[in-house]
């Protein structure tokens, strides 16, 4: 097992570095820092993603994606901005989704949009009593001849505001044996009927969460991707995908908590030395680097086990549990070793701990990722 980088994955982390510090971090700073990036400034930041082939990182060669692999994917997605990243990571799954199964003429129509970053994606599936458990969905889909009407209320959806396509999650009832018969819809932003409220929240505020209502919305019926039953299980392929990802990038941010604090504690004196000197110092140093790099490598190694075609959805739950857990209280620890700056906004740090909390939430809070992790370790459901 060779845990060095190659000499080709380096020179991507690199430039998805400077493409961060160059072209993105600008465009964030220049905008308002506790608002939702608007539709505009999202397709300016999609042009550089296009740019550098991050809209579909996931997507075969053969369908006009990058086709990489998780693991080169997953170096190179904590360089991204947090809130970009999660974004990205958003639309470029959504894409797959829409690519696995989606007819012939959806895709001519819309996958070169989404991977020239000319259009934004995403998933709605979580509703206010339907989270983990999409055996729960209530929007309603009801076919008739050419076309579907689809109404229900979708909650906590990443890149709802900005983007053009959704791909709706919803049900037609049960099948014979009492089984949930769910459906993935496209559906287009600029349908009548659909309706998008952003969510406030603690953290990544530049970023896009929000509620959508769909209303007696019509769609033609092709707009049907894949057969009825089929969402659930392609919903878990991507999600184990997202989740060391989403670690990932709660990772990156602790990352360049630890590189304040450092700086911090070498400049800094008390007691007529600098506290780098100083053992307890030292200590906190050590356990911050210890949380993100044992976090790192448990994320890696669960996108290595996709990349070899193992089942990995105890070891996707248990990397997304470790990493945020562990990018949480790195920050934290970060900021007691800054002292009273550690709580000032001067520093950043404060946001830098909100952006980090908010990646325990999304495909799995930490409850849920304990159960799928025990589910695999005895074979036994606990829900």
């Amino acid at each position: 097992m060779d845990f060095d980088p190659t000499e080709d994955q380096k020179m991507m982390v690199e430039a998805v570095a400077r493409l961060s510090a160059d072209a993105l971090a600008p465009i964030l700073a220049r905008e308002p820092a506790s608002q939702p990036l608007s539709k505009a400034v999202m397709a300016e930041i999609y042009g550089h993603l296009a740019g550098f082939g991050l809209t579909a990182m996931r997507l075969p060669v053969e369908l006009g994606g990058s086709g990489m692999s998780m693991v080169d994917y997953g170096l190179m997605i904590g360089e991204l901005p947090p809130a970009v990243a999660l974004s990205l990571v958003s639309h470029d799954g959504s894409t797959v989704r829409m690519a696995t199964g989606a007819p012939e003429d959806l895709r001519q129509r819309h996958l070169n949009e989404l991977i020239a970053g000319r259009k934004i994606i995403c998933t709605a599936t979580s509703e206010p009593e339907a989270g983990s458990n999409s055996n729960a969905i209530r929007t309603r889909v009801t076919f008739d001849g050419e076309t579907a009407r689809i109404s229900g209320r979708k909650m906590w959806i990443t890149n709802a505001s900005v983007a053009d396509l959704f791909i709706v999650t919803c049900t037609s009832g049960t099948d014979a044996a009492g089984k949930p018969l769910n459906h993935r819809m496209l559906v287009e932003r600029d349908r009548p009927g659909v309706t998008v409220t952003e969510i406030p929240l603690t953290g990544l505020r530049q970023g896009h969460l929000s509620e959508v209502n769909f209303e007696d919305v019509v769609v033609p019926a092709d707009h049907a991707i894949g057969e009825p039953g089929d969402a659930g299980k392609l919903m878990t392929l991507v999600w184990n995908g997202n989740r060391p990802l989403l670690g990932l990038i709660a990772l990156g941010i602790a990352r360049r908590a630890l590189a304040l604090a450092q700086e911090h504690c070498a400049t800094r004196r008390q007691f007529g030395r600098p506290l780098a000197a100083m053992q307890l110092v030292q200590q906190d140093l050590s356990e911050i680097e210890m949380l993100i790099e044992s976090a790192r490598l448990t994320c890696l190694s669960a996108l290595h086990a996709m990349d070899m075609g193992r089942r990995a959805n105890g070891a996707s739950a248990m990397a997304k549990r470790l990493a945020t857990g562990n990018a949480v209280r790195a920050i934290d620890l970060a900021m007691q070793l800054h002292g009273a700056l550690g709580i000032t906004e001067e520093m950043g740090l404060e946001q830098m701990w909100r952006d980090a909390r908010i990646f325990q939430v999304p495909d799995g809070t930490m409850g849920i990722l304990s159960l799928i992790h025990g589910r695999e370790m005895t074979g036994m459901a606990a829900f």
